[in-house]
């Protein structure tokens, strides 16, 4: 069973996996920003979800904003048990609307919160997990990065596609050090998530107003129509499943990357060339270790 911290964890995919893995008999530490109050109920929430089902899940202060952040709350996961084996970066903030009505400091601040959050969550743990010679860096990204995508939500698609290309670099750079990657890639889940009811929207009033005369109600059109995409039976804890599954994984065997996409997007088809053409480039330059984590025993 392995120690993990989960970015994000005050609900949605990061709660839901939080809990599944602690289900699954691992030490989870479901970490989220202010916890004493605006997420204090978050905190409850888990504290009572762990007595009723008598698991090990945690919480812990943790504002990917924040380097000081992360880095005590690395230190107080290693505090209290002397390992960390999993990194869920889960932690994100979706925004909608024309992005032209953004300023150029609303775009950073998505980008500060799910690219160089994940960043600083590294930081604080890879010194660990190099150290031990092993662990699991576990993505939370988008089908938005190389699937179908819709407008009106360009600097949250900006931002995770960034984070995979970060992610995809450090899998070559950890592998050494015989720390794993797996990117889970979830579709439009428009129920049983928050993504969408707590989306930030532009400062700009006034070119939003501008882009209503020819695009009116299109934010609305595109929930419904993702919504309309995604089978009857569509579940959002599938996503944390999956996360489960690549944990409890045998190491060396866990996926690169795993989709969950009841929308079908296409993302699965492009992502599946873009990592076979990765492979090959890595193989003709003679860095095909690089494929896979070193075992710990080298």
């Amino acid at each position: 069973m392995s120690v993990i911290l989960v970015t994000g964890a005050s609900s949605g995919f990061g709660a839901l996996s939080a809990r599944a893995l602690a289900d699954a008999g691992h030490t989870v530490y479901a970490s989220m920003r202010d916890t004493a109050g605006r997420n204090a109920p978050g905190v409850a929430e888990a504290a009572e979800y762990a007595r009723r089902h008598a698991v090990d899940l945690r919480t812990v202060e943790l504002d990917v904003l924040s380097q000081e952040s992360a880095d005590t709350a690395v230190a107080t996961v290693l505090g209290e048990n002397k390992t960390l084996g999993v990194v869920v970066h889960n932690a994100g903030h979706m925004v909608t609307g024309p992005a032209e009505a953004f300023t150029p400091e609303e775009l950073a601040r998505v980008y500060d919160t799910n690219v160089l959050g994940t960043q600083r969550v590294n930081r604080a743990a890879l010194p660990h997990l190099r150290a031990q010679g092993g662990g699991l860096l576990l993505w939370i990204g988008s089908t938005s990065t190389r699937g179908g995508t819709p407008p009106y939500l360009a600097p949250y698609f900006a931002a995770k596609a960034a984070m995979d290309s970060l992610a995809v670099s450090y899998a070559a750079e950890v592998a050494r050090f015989g720390i794993e990657t797996t990117i889970i890639v979830p579709g439009s889940f428009t129920h049983g998530t928050n993504h969408f009811a707590r989306s930030g929207r532009p400062a700009d009033t006034a070119t939003v107003e501008a882009y209503e005369e020819r695009y009116a109600g299109l934010m609305e059109q595109v929930s419904e129509r993702l919504a309309a995409l995604a089978p009857a039976d569509a579940d959002v804890s599938s996503v944390a499943e999956a996360v489960v599954r690549v944990v409890g994984a045998p190491h060396g065997t866990r996926p690169f990357r795993v989709h969950i996409d009841p929308a079908g997007d296409g993302a699965e088809e492009v992502s599946e060339v873009a990592d076979r053409i990765r492979a090959e480039f890595l193989n003709r330059i003679s860095l095909e270790d690089l494929l896979a984590p070193r075992t710990p025993a080298a």
